[in-house]
């Protein structure tokens, strides 16, 4: 999606996003895209036949949700998923803390693409930890935001896509089915170092999206 009339404040974002792509590769900076997204859990009900023999049911009954978070390096072809039970503000923090304190311990400063969802704000840490934990985590981390109607340019939403391509396209009952069969896929991505060859740029969004910059 994409807005239907000129807008400033889109493409500012959305160069300020293409302007990060297009970075080289360094470890101490790290490029990173974060997303969430949700996972249904579903189970069919069971009829039994006038036989005894069981039959599966059309109708199926919901379980819950599975929320799947993903941290996604695009040079390095690396990703990391969860399974939580919510996408709450405490549950985005401690996520993103954690992949502070693993993935990128060593970086120098890490910089986050994400969207605009309302948990996605690094005032947020405050919240969770003391002040001299929250302002250490963030002295560490800058977040670049997806323009509204612009989700399409955070590479993780290619990471949901795949999972839910080679993974996820069945029904699952449970949350800890889901989490074995995201990690068998996350494991054997990182094993091939599958990156994305992301192609748009700033050049060629103002000739493709011209309709989007205001006229002077």
């Amino acid at each position: 999606m994409i807005p239907a009339k000129s807008s400033a404040a889109f493409v500012y974002q959305m160069e300020k996003v293409l302007e990060v792509y297009e970075r080289p590769y360094n470890a101490d900076f790290p490029v990173v895209c974060m997303d969430e997204s949700p996972k249904q859990i579903i189970d069919y009900k069971q009829i039994t036949a006038s036989n005894g023999s069981k039959l599966q049911d059309s109708e199926y009954v919901r379980l819950g949700v599975a929320e799947l978070f993903v941290a996604f390096e695009p040079l390095a072809g690396h990703r990391e998923m969860t399974i939580e039970d919510d996408h709450t503000t405490t549950t985005w923090v401690n996520f993103m803390a954690s992949q502070m304190d693993t993935q990128y311990k060593e970086a120098k400063k890490v910089t986050w693409v994400m969207d605009n969802f309302v948990t996605h704000k690094p005032e947020n840490f405050y919240k969770v930890f003391p002040p001299a934990q929250a302002k250490a985590y963030l002295d560490r981390m800058d977040f670049v935001y997806t323009p509204k109607h612009g989700s399409w340019l955070n590479m993780a939403e290619i990471q949901f896509a795949l999972v839910g391509r080679d993974a996820l396209d069945k029904p699952f009952k449970s949350k800890k089915e889901v989490e074995a069969a995201v990690k068998i896929w996350e494991i054997a991505q990182n094993q091939l170092r599958k990156g994305a060859n992301w192609q748009f740029t700033t050049e060629k969004a103002r000739v493709k999206l011209k309709k989007l910059y205001p006229t002077i």
